[in-house]
């Protein structure tokens, strides 16, 4: 029985090492597990992150006074209590307007190893990306001077600036979005996924390296890649259309291609798809490998990946609600009424 017990430990040992060299040579890459890897790869050096800006971007993060009706926060629509998303098909913003090109939240934890953010991959990076929402109509609907007027009305947030950037900063709308871009890159989640490929063989069941192993097999690391899983612009419905790409205008970027969404922590990320049609991670793995892969997978090579799926899911950065400062007399006032 002991023979038998080492072979199988001996056995499941050899299996992890060959699939950690075959997920890398799949183009698969792990979280380093070395904090000072992680903040070389996750920091802008044009926007280095430290402490006081990233504590700044978390206040602003959750600024409802951001918007113009004083409502909505960039956590409405990427909860972090949720997976980073708000679990909506279409997207909500002001005076209840859906997004009017059907579109979902992406998830912003992990969205700092992008290429590209957006679903039509418009924005080179979060401090760029973060600038929109903020201003767009269907969104949070704030114009630059109505933000710059909101934070430099409070003596807090004022101070918080010079502190995080120097005493001569001048705050004004892309520092606002450059702060809150800082918070962002700080939510990564690291997961038993990366401890696998980081050299820690058992940190993945047998059942979630035969996924890993049918994942790569069935070739959904072809965009599935890197470090995110996703984040890459890549061709949609390459041997079949989509069948709910009637719901909603988007067609993808001026070549047809999309943002890859990551798959960490999908499980916390339905519905999927760009547009929310695709309930269960299931159907969606299916749909997958239909359109994009030309295959049909069967329900045990689908429960095989998704079993390596659920794998994905990270451990979350505690993100501790702040506290915001008060309103003063020269607060620009909200309004829900007026577009």
């Amino acid at each position: 029985m002991k023979t038998l017990l080492l072979s199988a430990i001996v056995a499941t040992s050899v299996m992890g090492a060959s699939l950690v060299d075959e997920a890398k040579s799949a183009g698969l890459k792990p979280i380093p597990s070395s904090a000072k890897a992680l903040e070389k790869l996750t920091s802008n050096p044009k926007n280095p992150t430290t402490s006081a800006k990233a504590e700044l971007g978390k206040m602003l993060y959750f600024e409802p006074r951001l918007s113009k009706s004083g409502l909505i926060s960039c956590n409405s629509c990427h909860n972090l209590a949720i997976g980073g998303t708000d679990g909506m098909a279409s997207a909500i913003g002001h005076k209840w307007t859906s997004n009017p090109h059907g579109l979902s939240s992406p998830t912003v934890y992990n969205a700092v190893f992008y290429s590209q953010q957006f679903w039509d991959g418009r924005s080179p990076h979060l401090e760029d990306q973060a600038q929109g929402p903020i201003q767009a109509g269907p969104e949070m609907a704030a114009p630059k001077a109505f933000v710059e007027g909101v934070v430099n009305s409070m003596p807090e947030y004022v101070a918080m600036f010079k502190k995080a950037y120097g005493k001569d900063v001048k705050i004004d709308f892309a520092k606002v979005a450059d702060t809150i871009a800082v918070f962002e890159r700080t939510l990564v989640t690291p997961s038993r996924y990366d401890d696998f490929l980081n050299g820690k063989k058992n940190a993945l069941s047998t059942a979630e390296q035969k996924g890993l192993k049918t994942f790569i097999t069935k070739g959904c690391a072809t965009c599935h890649n890197d470090i995110a899983l996703g984040g890459t612009m890549q061709a949609f419905g390459v041997v079949a259309p989509y069948k709910h790409m009637n719901v909603g205008d988007f067609k993808g970027d001026k070549n047809g291609m999309v943002r890859v969404p990551t798959l960490r922590n999908v499980t916390q990320t339905a519905p999927y798809f760009h547009n929310g049609q695709m309930a269960t991670l299931n159907e969606a793995i299916k749909e997958m490998g239909r359109i994009q892969l030309g295959v049909t997978l069967s329900d045990t090579e689908t429960a095989e990946i998704e079993t390596f799926l659920k794998a994905l899911e990270g451990k979350k950065p505690t993100v501790v609600y702040p506290m915001l400062p008060a309103s003063t007399a020269k607060t620009p006032k909200v309004d829900v009424v007026n577009n």
